[in-house]
């Protein structure tokens, strides 16, 4: 990949790095040759990044070139506003906390040179913030709550001009070892026409692919031209070097799946799952009320707050089910039996969150679990319940065998078709992603349970019908979009 660094007097620097060509802003937006350039990566140093300024167009211009500049024009603009500081996780407040916690003053300023600093026992917080907002030269403003709490305050880019003496050839070095990093190391064939990040984390005690599952989307990705590999949570940088994202780790909104998923969506990236799907579909008291609003089948549910708790016990009866909103893998999802029970675990659960779900408990042999792939059904699982248990995954088990429940795959048109029919539109609601719709057949009549924007797809189980073809209509997808996006921009 080509690498351009676009800078405001940059023909000054005494600067030469393999495979790395050095251009002023007005050079790249005047100078035709651009745009016929091909896997280019826009570095964007220029003076100033204000709205339609040279900056501002470098990377605008970049994007419909089929560039991929840094900053995009979407980090641009949030650099303008304080949204990130909305957007942290409590692993991003603990570290900024923790970093800085032996500084004894009330601010303090952080410069970050391509995620960079000079002292490195900042390296890992500059490379954090680096990732959620990815621009070449960024200044983060620190404070001290009363509490005593570091908080960032805000972060803006830094003009190439204010970078000090004391600092440039740092800056410089940094900037070397970003254009110098490896792109998608370890391949000595000939690269695929497409490539696709596909997001794991080895951690994941209940990932939603098994390993066999993930080397067998490799193998459908190489079949259909498409370089499928896998990066991590902290190979955030690396997004840009695909053409699209694929989420195999489990999804929350306030973890690092949705930035993924966001940050490629600014790109311009095709994203399964996409954040909206993950908003949509990680809370449960959201989906309650969508069902409610579109008049789908489910058990009897109360969306349950402070005011209406024994309210809601009168109404919906015992036992019944508790589910914190983003609750997922039975985490979060209590069955009472007893007022008591009841009204204990909701004062917990409103100490997380100001609405929890209660429903009505359906006892069933088993949950059907309908696969919907861009609006068409993928495919028909049984999930059954857990031995003496009555989820399809017991954590208490002792074993893998005691934990879960038996699994049995259908063909598509062996499934009741009104459970077919009711997961298609239930789906349809939510987009035209990756889904998994869980329903109970009580009396043949469906009732939706929840919808999963990261289906679990585990070799063996979700592909005992459809093998290889399963993994191949999902990268199909993906092959689908990125050429009705080149397609977009010629």
């Amino acid at each position: 990949m080509k690498i351009l660094i676009v800078a405001s007097g940059a023909e000054k620097w005494n600067l030469s790095i393999p495979g790395v060509e050095i251009v002023t802003p007005r050079k790249y937006i005047a100078d035709p040759k651009y745009v016929s350039y091909r896997g280019t990566r826009v570095v964007n140093l220029s003076r100033s990044y204000r709205y339609q300024s040279n900056g501002y167009y470098v990377s605008l211009l970049a994007a419909a070139r089929g560039h991929r500049p840094m900053p995009s024009v979407a980090t641009m603009r949030d650099l303008q506003a304080p949204f990130y500081t909305n957007a942290m996780d409590a692993d991003m407040e603990e570290l900024i906390h923790k970093s800085l916690a032996p500084l004894t003053g009330d601010s303090f300023t952080l410069s970050i040179y391509f995620g960079r600093n000079m002292a490195k026992r900042y390296e890992k917080l500059c490379l954090k913030l680096f990732n959620m907002l990815t621009a070449p030269l960024l200044r983060a403003h620190f404070i001290k709550s009363k509490q005593g709490r570091w908080q960032l305050k805000r972060i803006s880019a830094i003009p190439l001009s204010e970078v000090s003496d004391e600092h440039r050839p740092f800056m410089l070095e940094a900037m070397q070892d970003y254009c110098c990093r490896p792109m998608r190391a370890g391949h000595k064939r000939q690269p695929a026409p497409f490539s696709l990040a596909m997001l794991v984390n080895p951690d994941n005690p209940l990932p939603p692919s098994d390993a066999k599952a993930l080397e067998n989307f490799i193998k459908a990705g190489s079949k259909l031209g498409i370089d499928v590999e896998p990066i991590r949570k902290d190979e955030y940088t690396k997004l840009l070097e695909y053409d699209a994202l694929f989420i195999r780790d489990t999804t929350q909104v306030n973890n690092h799946t949705y930035r993924f998923a966001r940050r490629a969506e600014i790109e311009g990236m095709p994203a399964i799952d996409d954040s909206l799907s993950i908003l949509r579909c990680t809370n449960k008291v959201y989906l309650a009320e969508l069902m409610n609003h579109n008049r789908i089948k489910t058990p009897k549910t109360f969306i349950v707050h402070g005011d209406n708790m024994h309210v809601t016990l009168k109404n919906l009866g015992l036992p019944c089910i508790l589910k914190q909103p983003d609750s997922s893998f039975s985490l979060g999802v209590v069955k009472v039996e007893t007022p008591e029970e009841f009204c204990t675990n909701c004062e917990e659960m409103l100490e997380k969150s100001d609405l929890i779900i209660a429903q009505e408990f359906l006892p069933t042999e088993y949950d059907w679990r309908i696969g919907i792939l861009e609006g068409e059904p993928l495919f028909a699982c049984k999930y059954f319940m857990a031995e003496h248990h009555w989820q399809i995954y017991n954590r208490s088990g002792k074993t893998e065998h005691d934990r879960w429940g038996m699994t049995k795959t259908f063909p598509i048109g062996e499934a009741p078709p009104e459970v077919v029919k009711v997961a298609l539109q239930a789906a349809n609601l939510i987009g035209k992603g990756l889904y998994g719709v869980d329903i109970k057949d009580i009396k043949g009549v469906p009732h939706i349970i929840e919808i999963n924007d990261n289906p679990s797809i585990d070799a063996g189980i979700e592909d005992d019908v459809l093998g290889m073809d399963l993994y191949l209509k999902i990268m199909q997808v993906f092959k689908d979009r990125i050429l009705k996006l080149r397609m977009n921009h010629l």
